[in-house]
């Protein structure tokens, strides 16, 4: 396979990843000097690189789904994408919410960083947050339930 094939191919997998993630904006820098920027459509807070953990086993978060779903009763915020959950926009920061919170739909309510791209999610519903189920720094699935807002 040429270089001009892979770059091609790597090019296209990040532009999926962006668009099925509804990503605003992927940077990946290899070797480092060469580096590629995709935007999408949603804005996306860039900061600093963080240490990436290693997501929890799907097991373990498919048992946190069903007991959250038990306990709690409302609007269920679910991670858009596989990553690492930050409460805050950095670590000297207040949350963006914190139990009790007032939100309403488009605030921001939390980061997921994954692969060194900080994404903002935003709250789809108004209400106030009833509970936080994951911790600032934890690593999180896809469609993992993260927040309760009633």
């Amino acid at each position: 396979m040429s270089d001009k094939s892979f770059y091609l191919d790597t090019v296209r997998e990040l532009v999926k990843l962006v668009k099925d993630n509804d990503l605003g904006e992927i940077t990946v820098v290899a070797d480092g000097d060469k580096k590629i920027t995709i935007k999408g459509k949603v804005n996306v807070a860039q900061t600093a690189p963080v240490q990436v953990q290693p997501a929890a086993p799907v097991q373990a978060a498919a048992a946190q789904d069903e007991q959250t779903k038990a306990e709690t009763a409302g609007n269920e915020v679910k991670a858009p994408i596989v990553g690492t959950f930050y409460a805050a926009p950095s670590p000297d920061s207040e949350p963006f919410v914190k139990v009790g919170s007032k939100v309403k739909k488009g605030d921001t309510i939390f980061i997921i960083e994954s692969m060194k791209v900080m994404s903002e999610v935003q709250s789809e519903f108004d209400g106030e947050v009833k509970k936080i189920l994951v911790n600032s720094g934890d690593p999180v699935d896809f469609d993992q339930t993260l927040m309760v807002i009633g």
